[in-house]
């Protein structure tokens, strides 16, 4: 699970597998279908993850802590920018204590890579991270997801987590999210939902994000339009892009010169 084709990242390292669908934007979760595949192929790790709803394959809320994982990134010499948790959140109330202090040890004795950590639980994070962590490490972002302005008040509990990096994952982009505090926030990552039951994205909806991002000197990372393109048209995510306004952005947050 190293190699990525996400874009803003460079590899992904899931020490937890397994979820469950918490608010809108989960409904159609790319890691539902992948790890039924991954069962399929016989990787013990992902089994009796699932279920079926429907047609649906959706998570069932059996949550899986991987040691084995943990010793992975003291293999990889180069530096990476490592996407944690890609197949689940780190800050599920099914993982331990206990085990996020151990991903944390991975964290700080591996200070050659970057680790972004993105959870839909921001509550428990700012609360583990502030209590149990201690420091702040440079090389550790912490993030959280925003479809809409349903859940907008996540970004409160991000801006309070002690961090050297935060930011935010504003997709799949479902809805507008109005007006969102971004002081304190280094990143911007925006992209819109893919796959045959792909929710449409909106033009404006980026729009409000990137003029507020701008206005706060926030790095804006546009990730791709999914399966909705700009003309409101259904294609492949592939023929819709990436470009926005006339160009592709992939700005990313500047080094830390100080943390808090």
């Amino acid at each position: 699970m190293a190699e990525t084709q996400i874009e803003w990242t460079d590899a992904t390292w899931n020490p937890v597998a397994g979820c469950s669908i918490v608010t809108a934007g989960c409904t159609h979760c790319y890691a539902m279908e992948m790890a039924k595949r991954l069962e399929a192929m016989h990787i013990e790790k992902y089994a009796g993850l699932t279920r079926k709803s429907g047609r649906r394959t959706i998570w069932n809320g059996v949550v899986r802590e991987d040691r084995g994982a943990l010793a992975i990134p003291y293999s990889w010499r180069k530096p990476r920018k490592i996407f944690v948790n890609s197949m689940s959140d780190l800050f599920h109330e099914r993982v331990s204590d206990a085990f996020i202090l151990d991903v944390w040890k991975v964290m700080r004795e591996t200070p050659h890579h970057n680790y972004q950590i993105l959870t839909k639980r921001p509550e428990r994070m700012v609360e583990l991270v502030a209590s149990k962590i201690g420091d702040v490490l440079p090389n550790v972002w912490l993030g959280t997801s925003i479809e809409d302005e349903n859940v907008v008040n996540r970004v409160d509990y991000l801006r309070a987590a002690p961090a050297a990096i935060r930011f935010i994952s504003f997709e799949p982009l479902i809805g507008a999210v109005g007006a969102v505090n971004l002081q304190g926030i280094h990143w911007a990552i925006v992209g819109g939902e893919s796959g045959k039951s792909a929710r449409p994205i909106r033009e404006e909806w980026i729009d409000e994000i990137h003029v507020q991002c701008l206005s706060a000197g926030t790095a804006f990372f546009f990730k791709q339009w999914g399966t909705w393109g700009k003309d409101n048209k259904k294609r492949s995510k592939k023929a819709n892009g990436r470009e926005y306004r006339g160009r592709t952005w992939d700005e990313m947050p500047a080094a830390p010169q100080s943390v808090a």
